[in-house]
Formats: structure tokens, sequence, C-alpha cells
């Protein structure tokens, strides 16, 4: 008898209703489950307990006109005549973001006397309290530094806000978590299958949780002049996510060992961390952390956990090095890839280049090395399961970059650079061409079969993002001030015919992270239709800004949050160099219909009772 497909444990979730005044009336914007999206529902609208609209079908968002900054609407699900009887209640927004107030920390001072401002750097978004809506969940660096670059830097914070702004808990990394891209992966998910988020990262000696517990020894200091850390106890924990409260401590594996055996003496190449989250049984979602991708024959370890009876439960170690799977050596990237490569409904990890299977054994090493950027998702309707694509950092690599086979490894194309390749991304930005395009910096741009179809590819290579009313992708980037050295945010429209860009949003007085990378705290399917959220700071770091496109679309699809490759991709986005979201069904104007998800919905799906006829409302 054949086995039937495992279903996915995914959040359950509200319906996300924003309403945004803009010049041309409020633009009003709700979330469709995909569990509804196969049930044909729909919906109608009343603006101050008045029907406005008739019954809508072909989308999950709409134009009131006359609406005003004071009004209040409500969304009601339709099925067949039938609406529920409440509906989700949204007030306006007068103004063109949602405002996330921020409990800024005071200044670090160093011991020299130095101040350093916090700044509001990644983010995570989870269900922290089962509400069925999103919690933001950010880090703040003070004087955040690379693993190359000596100094003392501030404490790493957690701190954990609902959308309105109510602070949930802050953690203390504490004195012994360098601030940083590389050092705190922090992975926010429902790991214990009830409803709301936990939180799992690496802590160690003074860390301290929401409910002000200390791990360790309170007083340790294990910082040396030039501010690494090359001693004292590393530890993993479990944080309840309402609450910031510890619920397990154990180990951190691999621990540092002999420094030296990472590739250098002084700390750049042993504190190299990732993580993410996978379906390791096709069920149910583990934590894999993970540490070190740089030089032949030095250590490449992946940990998979699982979290049973709330206590971190390790599921298997992959390790490479000189001993061992030394071809998986030196091939990990400053990031990851998260999706069921190979067809068998459990997820595999894509480590650069290389690929670990669901039980932690490796499945091939391609030997191109280490690269910045990558992206795993469908990029085409020609390819039944995902697609991949990566840039290579070393200039002898055969392909500075390529796109393979996920599963096999098996380069599809590629092309030789001979040079750092520092920028890529795959993404949907011309539509006279079947599937996703990729270009990298200082090169054309290609399709999926590795066809040159412009010789310059646009200047924006950092995000992609589904912002304005079609089915192409747009460029999320910033403009980069060397003297200031700070980043102001654009969201880009490819003009493909007169090859530029054009720039369609421009949040003023936001900033960008992570330097030139340019990166916003998050990017995802935060609120409203399938559409995507970005978030970025403000600049003075007081307040998170979230801006959500006000553009109409004909186009209705679930949210991309219950596509499992896509909310892994939300998950690890704030993983070491972040990249943008993917989704495990290709998206394009010549898309077919997305398939609806094989999940179970933890807290059971919010069907509503339709008792109500529309015609009386």
């Amino acid at each position: 008898m054949e086995a039937k497909p495992k279903k996915r444990k995914m959040e359950t979730l509200g319906r996300g209703a924003v309403a945004m005044m803009t010049e041309n009336g409020v633009f009003l914007s709700w979330r469709l489950n995909a569990y509804e999206y196969e049930q044909d529902i729909n919906f109608i609208i009343l603006r101050n307990g008045e029907k406005i609209t008739d019954v809508i079908t072909d989308s999950t968002n709409y134009l009131d006109k006359d609406g005003k900054p004071e009004d209040v609407y409500t969304i009601k699900a339709v099925k067949g005549n039938k609406a529920e009887k409440k509906g989700a209640e949204v007030k306006v927004v007068n103004a063109p973001y949602i405002s996330i107030p921020l409990d800024k920390p005071e200044n670090f001072v160093d011991p020299d006397g130095n101040s350093y401002p916090y700044t509001a750097n990644d983010a995570s978004v989870a269900d922290l309290d089962g509400d069925g809506e999103y919690e933001i969940i950010l880090r703040w660096d003070a004087n955040g530094k690379d693993n190359s670059h000596k100094g003392i830097t501030g404490e790493c914070l957690l701190d954990a806000y609902k959308l309105d702004g109510t602070k949930l808990w802050r953690i203390n990394l504490g004195r012994n978590i360098r601030s940083g891209s590389h050092y705190t992966q922090f992975m926010v998910y429902d790991f214990n299958n009830d409803g709301k988020a936990e939180l799992v990262c690496k802590t160690a000696d003074a860390t301290v949780d929401g409910k002000g517990n200390v791990i360790g020894d309170k007083d340790a200091d294990y910082r040396n002049k030039d501010g690494f850390i090359l001693e004292g106890p590393e530890y993993l924990t479990l944080f309840n996510g309402e609450t910031g409260e510890i619920m397990d401590t154990v180990d951190y594996d691999p621990p540092r060992g002999n420094v030296r055996e990472w590739g250098d003496s002084w700390g750049n190449r042993v504190d190299r961390f990732l993580a993410c989250v996978a379906y390791l049984d096709g069920e149910n979602p583990s934590v894999v952390m993970c540490r070190g991708y740089y030089d032949h024959g030095c250590p490449t370890v992946l940990v998979a956990y699982d979290v049973i009876d709330n206590k971190l439960v390790k599921r298997w170690k992959f390790l490479a090095n000189k001993d061992q799977n030394i071809e998986y050596t030196n091939q990990g990237n400053h990031n990851l890839g998260v999706g069921d490569i190979d067809g068998d409904g459990l997820d595999e990890i894509v480590y650069g280049a290389m690929a670990v299977d669901h039980d932690g054994k490796g499945i091939y090493s391609t030997g191109l090395e280490h690269g910045d950027c990558m992206n795993l998702g469908n990029f085409t309707k020609k390819t039944p399961n995902l697609d991949f694509f990566q840039i290579h950092e070393h200039d002898s690599a055969e392909y500075g970059f390529e796109v393979r086979d996920p599963a096999t490894g098996e380069i599809k194309w590629g092309k030789f650079t001979g040079r750092d390749t520092t920028r890529g991304l795959c993404a949907k930005i011309d539509p006279r061409y079947e599937g996703n395009q990729c270009w990298v910096m200082d090169d054309g741009i290609y399709t999926m079969e590795g066809e040159l179809i412009n010789e310059k590819g646009p200047e924006s290579i950092d995000f992609a993002i589904w912002w304005d009313g079609d089915l192409i992708r747009e460029l999320l980037d910033h403009e980069f001030d060397d003297e200031k050295a700070v980043g102001y945010p654009k969201i880009y429209k490819w003009d493909y015919e007169n090859n530029k860009l054009v720039t369609i949003l421009d949040p003023k007085g936001t900033l960008s992270n992570n330097w030139k990378k340019g990166t916003p705290c998050i990017q995802a399917d935060i609120l409203g239709d399938w559409r995507e959220e970005a978030v970025w700071r403000n600049e003075d770091d007081t307040e998170l800004r979230i801006y959500t496109t006000t553009d109409l679309t004909d186009h209705k699809f679930y949210t991309f949050m219950h596509d499992s490759v896509y909310r892994l991709s939300v998950a690890f986005q704030n993983t070491a160099y972040n990249q943008c979201t993917q989704t495990g069904f290709y998206i394009g104007p010549e898309m077919d219909k997305p398939p609806v998800p094989n999940n179970e919905y933890v807290r059971g799906i919010n069907i509503p009772e339709f008792t109500e006829d529309i015609d009386e409302i």
C-alpha cells in the first residue's frame, strides 16, 4: 500500500487585514489562508457597518475611493450566498507605513570610554502568542563587527514586539556573545507544535532571558583585548516565544575546541555560524545549527535538533573535516537554502556548493567552493521541483556563477569569471522570457537555460520582492552614502525595454542594514494579501516601519507563508548574509495555478460558520 504524503505542521493564521490611507482613497488588503484557497472563499467589505462591495471573487484587496481616515472596515468571508457573522475589523492607518515604536537601548560604552548607539538590525516574524497574527523579533547590535575585524562590541539583544508596538520581552545574550551578522543566528518557529513559536539561538555565560534568569556565571567575561571570545562554555538555548523565558539549554555542538583547526588562530573562521529550520521528517520542524564553511580540510558541521517535551533533542550531526567527508569542506556559503530538493517529502539543506540529506548524510559536493549569495526555489515551469542559483568567490572556480540541479549537483550551465563574483540574484524581472532571470555584478542577464538576453544587468543585486500588482518581481535595495556610511532604502522596477531601474518606493526617513549589503530588517508576507512587506528602521532607531503595497492586483493567491519553501526562507532570512525569500512553486505571468500545500494547521483551520445572507447585510 502506498504511504500517504506527510502533512507539514504549519501555523494557523488570522486575516491579517490592513487599511492604508492613500491619495486615491483607502486601500484594503487581507490574507487568504491556503486551506481557504481550495474552498472557493470570497469576501465582502463593510465600512462603518455598511456593506460597500459586491462579493469580491478575483482578489484579496480593494480600493475604497470614498474612504476616510476615521473609517472602520470589516472584511467578511463569503461562501456561496452566505457570509460569516463577525469578520475581521481594521482601522485605517493614516500614514504611508505602519509604525512600531521601539524600546531603544542605552548606548554601549566600551572599556576605552567610546560610546556606540544600538541599531535595529535583522528581524524575524512568528506568532509568539497564538493569536494568529505575527510578532516581530528584532536583534539589536552596538558596534557590531565582522569576524575579520577587531573590536569590543555591545551586548547583543533580542526584543519581541507585537505589531502595535507592545514589547513582550528582551533577551540579553550578554558580553560573551559578540555582536555581528555571523554570530547570532536566531531561529523563531513553532518547534513544539503548540501553536506558539519558540526561539533558538547560541548563548553563553551571562545570557539573561526575558524573565531575568541568567545562564551560567553572570560575572564571567571571556572577551580578549581584541573583542574576540575564544574560550568559555558555549550553549544552545530554547526560549519560550511568548515570555522570552529559558525552556532548555544544552552544550553547543560543535564546540570551538582548538581554534586553529577552523583555519586561523585569532577568531575569524571559528565563529562562522549559520542556522535554519527544516522539516527533516516531512512533518515536524527541526532546527539546524551550523558552524564553519571555509578552508579545505577545516571543519564544516551541521547539527539538527528536534524539540521533544520542550527539550532540545539532537537528531543528527554532519561533520566534514580533514579526516572525513573532506570533499565537503570549504563549500559553504554565508547563507543556505532548505527544501525538498529530491521529491521525497523530506527537506534537505543546500549548504552553498554542497547538500546534506534529511538524515544528516552528504548528498554531493560540487567542489566549486564558497560564495556569498545563493537562491533556492522554483524558478521555471520546466522543472518539476526546485531550482538553484549560486555565485562563487574564488577566482579559480570553474564557474563564477552557475545554475544547477539542487538534488544531484549537476551543473546545468555556468560561466567562468576569474574573479570574486560578489553579488548575484535570480528573480523574474522580464516577462518576455520563460522562467526567472539570473544576473551578477558586472555581467549581463541570463535565462534559466543560460541564454544571454542583455549585456548589462540591473545594478540592483540585493533582494527581489513581490510588491506591485503584476507577477514580475521588483528589486529591493538602497542607495549608499559613502560619506555618512548609511544606506537609504529603495524599491525599484526593472524597465526591461529601456534597461534601467525605475524607483517605485522611496521610504523617506528610513535606513537599510548591514552596511553596503543594503538589507531590510526583514522582508516577508507579514500582512494583507500574498504580496510582501518590507520592514526598515527609522533614522534614529526609535521605530520600525512596515511598508505594505497599495497597488491593486487581480491575482488571488493564498498567503505565501503557507508555502513551506517560502516560510522557511523567512525563518532563516536573518542568517549571516541575508537572502531574499523564494517560493516552492513558480511565479510569473505564464505560471500555473499554485498547488495547495499539504499542511496540517496546528491550531486547526479558521473556517467560520457562514450564517448571514449577503443580500440582507
